[in-house]
């Protein structure tokens, strides 16, 4: 298959295949059945020796595939804060790969370049955020958060008088990073990245629901005033709950630390007015990271790190060299001046489309849904046998366990087998539990009772053979 007809004939063929893993979500098995042995059958075999039809490697590849794919878009998937993709962002996504522009340079793609200032504004505006912040378009929230804090990291060395940037870290002045007890992984690991050691890390303890306690924080940054960052979350990662953002960012700002905000799905109640109380005080905050591929729903990958200090930002991520061809200051934009990447994906054509598409009003609906059915899930839950309910539902998240760690086990492997709906279990206070997490745009009223249905139908075949 040559030329602009074969790849043409090409598409058509991806597009029926895709349009049926869609149509096919309503029906399947959330998670799949097939072994990793079968897949490894299936997809392995020796390197070809030599070329094959691009339509057959198609086919072949959907046919051996579609057995271990997870019906991630569609809306009986409640693990992980995942979201779907709404049809213009998985749209645009597609052409995304058929333009293959390379968005590091304004010369790589122009178009990738401004369709990014316009989508990293509109965000700034939807998520409540100081007009001038600057901002890059990274892989995920883990990305987003090793950007933020190199620009935090090159700020609080260099008011001491350090250049990180020309000496490194090695004899450098240490940081200081106070984080709640409950900070998620991706914060340590974005530190540890970044040179700054797990010895460097202050827990503060958190509450009942994760919140970061105020007057632990007030004692722990009493302790030491050399260059210290604060990391807050809006949105812990099993009860959704949020940290005192005002009060830890007057605390902050009088102990000198840079403001960190982890927001990775959290800030997106920002657009939400019954929601937006939840995220007040978060504009005070120096930086902050989210993602795009949960709320917002488009296509993996897509994270988006903000900085309210541009000169910092810049001075963390950006690299120059005499062979690349670099916009003048103050006229096109280079986005790799913004992120970690030379060579990167046009991420923001997916993020511009899903904006377009959806807008202000229905970003909001797709938040204010996804709440409602979580406060379902708790109210529901509540009436079964055995279901303890372990968090206010502040958001989309519900965090809930059975009697015991044995119990809660055995429900939530039979319900994962079900294949009627897939959640992760965790554990919280020493024991095991269950999360839901509701992200997904096609998450319906039916998609809810089915997945209500699947625990208590399973709880009831755990009690049987105890009667």
């Amino acid at each position: 298959m040559d030329g602009t007809d074969g790849s043409r004939d090409l598409l058509g063929l991806t597009a029926s295949i895709a349009g049926d893993f869609l149509g096919s979500l309503d029906s399947r098995p959330v998670f799949p059945d097939a072994s990793v042995d079968e897949l490894r059958a299936a997809l392995g075999g020796a390197l070809p020796e030599g070329p094959i039809d691009p339509a057959q490697v198609v086919r072949e590849l959907a046919e051996a595939a579609d057995p271990g794919l997870v019906a991630i878009p569609g809306g009986r998937y409640f693990g992980f804060v995942i979201g779907g993709a709404v049809p213009a962002a998985l749209a645009a996504d597609w052409l995304t790969s058929a333009w293959d522009q390379n968005a590091g340079l304004y010369v790589g793609g122009p178009a990738a370049s401004v369709v990014e200032e316009v989508a990293g504004g509109w965000l700034a505006e939807l998520l409540g955020l100081p007009a001038d912040v600057s901002f890059g378009f990274v892989t995920g929230c883990q990305m987003a958060h090793v950007t933020a804090l190199a620009a935090a990291r090159f700020h609080v060395l260099d008011r001491v008088g350090w250049d990180v940037n020309r000496e490194g870290l090695a004899g450098a002045p240490p940081i200081r990073v106070v984080c709640g007890e409950k900070v998620h992984a991706t914060v340590p690991r974005a530190l540890r990245l970044l040179g700054i050691g797990d010895s460097s890390l202050v827990p503060v303890a958190a509450d009942d629901q994760g919140r970061m306690r105020v007057d632990a924080l007030r004692d722990a940054l009493r302790e030491d005033r050399g260059p210290t960052i604060v990391c807050a979350q809006a949105g812990e990662v099993n009860t959704g709950a949020f940290d005192p953002l005002t009060e830890i960012a007057e605390l902050g700002r009088e102990a000198g630390a840079w403001l960190h905000l982890d927001g990775a799905f959290g800030l997106w109640a920002a657009a939400s007015p019954p929601l937006r109380h939840l995220t007040v005080g978060a504009e005070l905050y120096d930086s902050w990271a989210t993602d795009a591929h949960k709320w917002l729903n488009v296509p993996y990958d897509s994270g988006i790190a903000f900085c309210a200090h541009p000169d910092a930002h810049r001075a963390a991520m950006a690299a120059h060299a005499d062979y690349l061809v670099h916009a003048g200051p103050g006229a096109e934009r280079d986005q790799m001046d913004w992120n970690p990447e030379f060579s990167r994906r046009a991420r923001g054509f997916a993020v511009y489309a899903a904006l377009r598409s959806l807008g202000r009003t229905g970003v909001r609906e797709l938040v204010e849904r996804c709440c409602a059915h979580a406060r379902r899930f708790a109210e529901e839950l509540a009436t079964l046998p055995g279901v303890e309910v372990l968090n206010e539902v502040v958001l989309n998240q519900l965090l809930f366990r059975y009697e015991s760690d044995e119990r809660t086990d055995d429900v939530l492997r039979r319900v994962q087998a079900s294949g009627e709906a897939w959640m992760s279990g965790t554990v919280w206070d020493g024991r095991k539990a269950i999360r839901i997490s509701v992200s997904n745009w096609q998450t319906s009223d039916d998609d809810v009772a089915r997945a209500l249905a699947a625990f208590e139908n399973a709880y009831a075949a755990v009690e049987a053979p105890a009667r």
